[in-house]
């Protein structure tokens, strides 16, 4: 009976372990993995003590950028680990010998070393197929990389575009005063039309990958997440205070760019209402901020709306959809400082190694 329960025991943390790597690798949806989650929070409680050392942003930020690709990497010998424990405890049950014995038997196979053999079949039976899993993984490994870097190649060309019409740290004003001086604001439909797209793109990269999340930009001063910020403050302040024919294209980047946050928070159970309505649920900006940009924004002779109050009300309408969850990316990834978006976000908070529930508030 023991040895029905080490065989059991053995098995169970080996099918776990596939379950982690198929979901990080393979499977072309969000599935949470409690080991994933596990490797990358307990990597970050050490990054944490470097960090408490300096509040230099891009001392933290040169720090940061290590984060992600160290936790990657450690997926791997974690999986390994995991692996050569469950086959050892499953050649222990089968009567091979001892745990030590049995655990050299199981790192030879994974690893193909070849130091260790048995003489029974069902014994090489279970090693062939340690050796193929050793083999897979790498392969896996090799082949996810490439994904990765491709998505994060497109996500980051957008952000370094961005900085020419939005200015360093990007910012909603900077953008529409730009556009106004040198495009004119007509061709802001495009430009919302593309950005809708790589919403649409962050929506499907960063939860099937989400180690991509903390991937963080060539440039100390850029960030995905305050990007995103600026295009969707920019798109709500031209549907709410410009007097300007109202465009579906801004419309629809908005839900894009707010749905594709909202999936990436929800990867990592992160709290935020589900269908906020303003000014039941308050928004981080405020009336006085909005007016001061309304007002720069008249005086560079845009056409402001005459209704402010209206204007306030259409544009915390807006802005109450992602303003939430783009704070608590801004704190999530520990973004650079930018107006409206990582300046008021709260005190990044690590989140527990194992979530058992999911919760909204």
């Amino acid at each position: 009976m023991n040895h029905i329960i080490i065989f059991l025991l053995g098995l169970s943390i080996v099918i776990g372990t596939l379950f982690s790597a198929l979901s990080t690798f393979v499977l072309p949806r969000a599935v949470r993995s409690q080991l994933n989650r596990f490797v990358f929070g307990s990597l970050r409680r050490i990054f944490e003590v470097p960090l408490s050392f300096t509040s230099d942003y891009p001392q933290r930020d040169a720090i940061l950028a290590y984060y992600a690709p160290i936790g990657l990497l450690l997926l791997v010998p974690t999986w390994y680990a995991l692996i050569s424990v469950g086959y050892a405890l499953m050649y222990l049950a089968l009567g091979f010998g001892d745990f030590s014995a049995s655990f050299r038997l199981s790192g030879s196979s994974l690893l193909t070393l070849g130091i260790a053999s048995s003489d029974s079949a069902l014994i090489n039976l279970f090693m062939f197929s340690e050796a193929i899993i050793g083999l897979i993984l790498v392969a896996l490994l090799i082949a996810y990389l490439p994904t990765m870097y491709s998505a994060f190649s497109r996500r980051e060309q957008a952000v370094t575009m961005l900085e020419v019409r939005a200015g360093d740290p990007p910012s909603a004003e900077t953008m529409l005063l730009r556009f106004n001086r040198i495009h004119g604001l007509d061709q802001l439909r495009d430009y919302w039309k593309n950005w809708e797209i790589w919403f649409s793109d962050i929506e499907e990269s960063h939860s099937v990958l989400p180690a991509l999340v903390f991937f963080r930009s060539p440039r100390s001063n850029h960030s995905w997440v305050t990007a995103s910020g600026a295009v969707l403050d920019a798109a709500s302040i031209t549907l709410s205070a410009i007097d300007i024919p109202q465009e579906a294209s801004a419309m629809l980047c908005i839900r894009s760019g707010y749905l594709a946050l909202r999936q990436v928070v929800d990867y990592f159970d992160i709290s935020h209402p589900l269908d906020p309505h303003f000014p039941e649920t308050p928004i981080s900006v405020t009336r006085e901020e909005f007016e001061v940009v309304l007002n720069r924004l008249a005086a560079n002779n845009l056409p402001v709306k005459q209704d402010h109050d209206q204007a306030w009300e259409d544009f915390g309408g807006w802005r109450v959809n992602y303003d939430r969850v783009l704070l608590a990316l801004c704190s999530l990834t520990l973004a650079p400082p930018a107006p409206w978006s990582s300046d008021r976000a709260p005190k990044p908070k690590l989140p527990p190694l194992i979530i058992w529930k999911k919760k909204f508030k």
